[in-house]
């Protein structure tokens, strides 16, 4: 069974990432089309880029950094939980996509972003040049959260039927990209 690992992007004190993150590894195992593994950048705990080579060279000083190529290596496939930013994606997840190269290629990513009025839309869209630079492959279907009509006065996700078909297209779409994308990752 592939491996897909839902990374929180945010590391802020007051993020409502894990919860979201929390939520949509449940619903990915639920779904079945995967192994999962949740991955937080807040505990990963990746410093701002500190490798004194260029990420194509695969040559790793720092411990932390093959830590994390191990962690990315093992996977077939990605869900970004991702917040909206001052209309962009977040520096944590640019930062801990910069130090590797190899080690995403490849491999097929969806989106659950959330944010206030545009649900982190205009993140993803933001990121998409990023990942396609690295060689993956962005999920058409992906999950938006609008923070104000999706949380409840205690910090919990409202899950309804809307939220939970579009995890399951995104989810059905990537076990789709994982295996067409696998004969690539072979051929490397």
């Amino acid at each position: 069974m592939p491996t897909l690992k839902i990374i929180v992007a945010s590391t802020r004190p007051t993020r409502i990432g894990r919860t979201i993150g929390d939520w949509a590894a449940a619903h990915a195992v639920s779904h079945g089309g995967f192994g999962v593994e949740l991955v937080d950048l807040a505990e990963v705990g990746l410093p701002f880029l500190d490798e004194p080579e260029d990420a194509t060279t695969g040559r790793y000083v720092h411990q932390h950094t093959k830590d994390w190529s191990a962690t990315i290596d093992t996977a077939d496939a990605f869900v970004f939980v991702m917040p909206e930013y001052n209309y962009g994606f977040n520096a944590p997840l640019k930062n801990a996509l910069d130090f590797l190269c190899r080690e995403w290629r490849h491999k097929p990513v969806g989106f659950v972003s959330y944010g206030g009025l545009s649900g982190g839309l205009r993140a993803v869209e933001m990121i998409k040049p990023v990942i396609v630079k690295l060689g993956m492959i962005p999920a058409g279907n992906a999950v938006t959260v609008f923070r104000r009509q999706m949380m409840d006065g205690d910090g919990r996700l409202i899950v309804d039927g809307n939220l939970a078909a579009s995890a399951d297209h995104m989810l059905d779409e990537l076990r789709q990209l994982t295996e067409a994308m696998s004969v690539m990752r072979a051929r490397v």
